[in-house]
């Protein structure tokens, strides 16, 4: 059986077995293997790689894996232009919007919170998400590395992180956001568009403290939520300040700059 020579770099290694970590690796395969079968063969989300090069050269998703190569496996790059080497991830979408699958409601509301588009159903099945996203060009959010390999998927994240507030910055950091976030724009709750609103127009749904002690309020405009800058708006614009440096220590850190 052929048999090719691979190495995986970075954090992809996190999805090999020890013995295969940070060092060249045989694999056997039968003829004819595209890329991406060998790739998701090893258990890495296609997803979540940037670059492949097969003695050397950069290759796309379809290329055949042939005896006696050797090819080495790269993850997305944050930081570094590697445009000109590019052949395996799609366009990226100029509007990012997101499809979170059940276990990430939490990080689904954050990202709304931002002001990002984000769908989320605890109830819908991975083939309907996965066409949904693909209809409606969102980008997969998912805990789920297995959803992520399918074939139909061209846009992705695989969030390994546990915590919502460090799943957020994942996604932050890998799709680049910094320059988009428009805290407060859309309604955590069901992600529909949050306007300013007349008191006048609302005064008999607010409570009576509520009432007396805010004048500004905006309201979504798809459930009706109301919402106004009282404390948890407070709490709120202080975690978003904290993203935001996460960007400006990044700079900071880089030494290029």
């Amino acid at each position: 059986m052929p048999e090719a020579s691979f190495r995986v770099y970075e954090e992809l290694n996190d999805y090999l077995p020890a013995a295969r970590r940070k060092r060249d690796f045989p694999v056997r395969f039968p003829e004819p293997c595209p890329v991406r079968h060998l790739i998701g063969n090893l258990g890495i989300p296609p997803t979540e790689v940037e670059i492949v090069l097969r003695n050397g050269e950069s290759v796309g998703w379809s290329e055949q894996i042939r005896d006696g190569d050797r090819v080495s496996v790269y993850p997305v790059f944050e930081s570094l232009d590697v445009s000109s080497l590019l052949k395996l991830r799609p366009e990226p979408l100029r509007n990012p919007r997101f499809y979170a699958d059940a276990q990430l409601g939490r990080l689904a509301r954050w990202l709304r919170l931002l002001g990002f588009d984000t769908r989320y159903d605890n109830c819908i099945d991975d083939a309907d998400l996965v066409r949904a996203a693909r209809d409606e060009q969102r980008i997969i959010l998912s805990r789920d590395r297995d959803l992520l390999i399918r074939r139909e998927v061209t846009h992705g994240c695989h969030i390994r992180e546990t915590r919502p507030w460090d799943q957020l910055l994942r996604v932050v950091r890998r799709c680049d956001l910094y320059g988009q976030i428009r805290p407060f724009s859309r309604c955590m709750v069901c992600n529909g568009l949050s306007v300013p609103v007349d008191k006048a127009s609302i005064e008999n749904l607010l409570p009576e403290n509520t009432r007396e002690t805010f004048q500004a309020y905006w309201r979504c405009q798809l459930c009706g939520k109301i919402y106004w800058k009282g404390g948890h708006f407070e709490r709120l614009q202080a975690r978003i300040s904290t993203l935001l440096q996460t960007r400006e220590d990044a700079i900071t850190d880089d030494p290029s700059q």
